[in-house]
């Protein structure tokens, strides 16, 4: 099949125009009418991940963050980008990214995270305005009300991270549960606004833990973990329109952030 039927459906449930003026989704590295046989779906094209696609015949990789994010000055080998960049022009593989407009798309990102974790009637928790239900994060209730230590250790157990860093457990029970995959520190006024007695996100800093005072718990399950769900999102959003074709969830596309407990 051709780069730009296999991305059709991509392109259809979360459209370009959606992601965030920084970003670079898109096809990064290709040609839109070049044929390929199978895609490779990773969170991160590292050169790990390239090389799994050599060896699986894959023409195409789909990545949740872009490979390339800001402008190139060389093609050296100094930098992994560099690397993966030359080895995929080298190998005829195709780049493809699905980030931000991923994320805020209706139905995206942070409701696939949620179903993960079991939330219910989830809402979006911060509209975009890009379009009718684009936004980012959401709002839900667990399947019951938990205590909080137990429900963030369920949360650690289906992430499958290592360590969950949190602030002051100022909430004895989990009734309703605010998320956003990825960084989403500045949507904490967002979680508090919407009565969530949790929020669930990555990459907080440390004045966050301190300003989530004594109304809030805020829980940082790290950047990896919480947009691994990236992979079986895309591929559900391909097989839906595209049955016949040979799509691959890379073995290869690892946290980069090791923990020591």
């Amino acid at each position: 099949m051709k780069i730009r039927e296999i991305v059709a459906p991509l392109e259809e449930f979360a459209p370009l125009a959606l992601q965030e003026h920084y970003d670079n989704a898109g096809l990064i590295v290709g040609d839109p009418d070049n044929e390929a046989d199978a895609a490779l779906v990773c969170v991160d094209v590292t050169e790990a991940v390239l090389e799994e696609a050599v060896e699986r015949g894959a023409g195409l990789v789909i990545a949740h963050h872009p490979l390339v994010f800001h402008p190139l000055k060389r093609l050296s080998r100094t930098t992994y980008i560099e690397r993966a960049v030359r080895r995929a022009v080298r190998e005829g593989i195709a780049v493809y990214a699905c980030h931000t407009n991923l994320d805020s798309a209706p139905q995206g990102m942070s409701y696939a995270l949620g179903r993960q974790l079991g939330l219910q009637e989830m809402e979006l928790l911060t509209p975009s305005g890009a379009a009718a239900g684009a936004g980012f994060g959401v709002v839900g209730r667990p399947e019951c009300e938990m205590p909080t230590e137990a429900f963030l250790r369920m949360v650690r157990e289906r992430l499958g991270t290592g360590a969950i860093r949190h602030s002051a457990l100022v909430r004895e029970t989990v009734r309703r549960v605010a998320l956003c995959t990825g960084a989403g520190a500045s949507m904490m006024a967002d979680a508090r606004r919407s009565g969530a007695d949790l929020y669930i996100s990555a990459d907080f800093r440390y004045n966050d833990f301190l300003d989530a005072d004594n109304d809030l718990v805020i829980a940082d399950v790290g950047h990896f973990e919480s947009e691994y769900c990236a992979i079986g999102l895309i591929c559900e959003i391909i097989r839906k329109k595209i049955t016949n074709f040979a799509l691959h969830r890379s073995e290869r596309s690892v946290n980069p952030v090791n923990y020591l407990v």
